[in-house]
């Protein structure tokens, strides 16, 4: 995304309608410094500090002192030469804090009560919380075959279904940077053995729109993932049913149960705000 294009995502960001003080009480520096934010997280790349004074219409040297006060803070990280700024853990707290607070799974509960329902099978909400996938909610299917997977459940992001998805979301180099120096523990046979091998496994992930599993988490189970997006087409959470596979009709898993999920996921992406015309893939540069 080109500077331009990131001034003009944060000048169509809605705002409050002004109060009558509008100037006297707004906060000038705190103002540039969520528009920082904003243009880092537009960009979905490190920005270099001219960039982000371009983006944002301000001077070399403010953009250096508002980078040094948000690095400082926790709410940017830079590489190891300092000359570029991404976002931190302190904001992804926040971010998922938010997530986790908000409604998408007020939202998705009923669509996922559905989607077991016409299934027979269990289905799940995660997120991805920084390297790991964090489920906020597990519909239980109502025959025997129970999954093991419980709220605050957390798993490696990199070696699942699930994960594969929400990483296929992220650019190349951000998806480089996050496994750097990772060691990758197998779940199984099919857990990927390095960033190479999960680069492919999250470009398949973009391309297709889905994963269909037969035993990638666990010897003996399937699952079907895929995406659930937001308004700006950013992938914010993942849904799957998932269960041994006793519990499918495994002739029908890359039919009858994918369409299912795939439907469920576009339900619950339009109810937050996602448009079919919206881009739901990223770059990979």
């Amino acid at each position: 995304m080109s500077n331009s294009a990131v001034a003009k995502e944060i000048e169509q960001v809605p705002g409050p309608k002004l109060h009558r003080n509008h100037a006297l009480y707004t906060v000038p520096g705190l103002k540039r410094g969520l528009h920082v934010l904003e243009a880092v997280a537009a960009a979905r790349r490190p920005l270099g500090i001219s960039e982000i004074a371009r983006a944002i219409g301000i001077t070399r040297s403010a953009a250096f002192r508002l980078v040094y006060t948000l690095r400082n803070m926790g709410f940017l990280e830079s590489d190891a030469t300092a000359k570029t700024a991404r976002l931190g853990a302190r904001v992804l707290n926040i971010g998922f804090a938010y997530l986790a607070s908000m409604d998408i799974i007020e939202v998705a509960r009923p669509f996922l009560e559905e989607l077991r329902d016409r299934t027979n099978v269990s289905s799940h909400l995660a997120i991805r919380d920084g390297k790991e996938l964090l489920y906020l909610c597990c519909i239980q299917t109502r025959s025997s075959f129970l999954s093991t997977i419980n709220v605050g459940a957390r798993l490696p992001s990199y070696s699942t279904p699930m994960g594969w998805v929400l990483l296929a979301d992220l650019p190349n180099g951000e998806l480089r940077t996050l496994f750097r120096g990772e060691k990758f523990r197998a779940l199984t046979e099919f857990t990927p053995k390095s960033v190479d091998e999960l680069t492919k496994r999250t470009v398949n992930a973009s391309t297709s729109g889905f994963v269909v599993s037969r035993g990638i988490v666990e010897p003996g189970g399937s699952s079907i993932a895929a995406p659930i997006f937001d308004r700006s087409g950013r992938a914010v959470a993942a849904i799957d049913i998932a269960g041994p596979d006793s519990a499918f009709d495994l002739k029908q898993i890359g039919s009858r149960y994918l369409r299912e999920v795939l439907t469920t996921a576009r339900q619950i992406s339009a109810r937050l705000g996602h448009s079919s015309t919206h881009r739901t893939s990223r770059s990979r540069a």
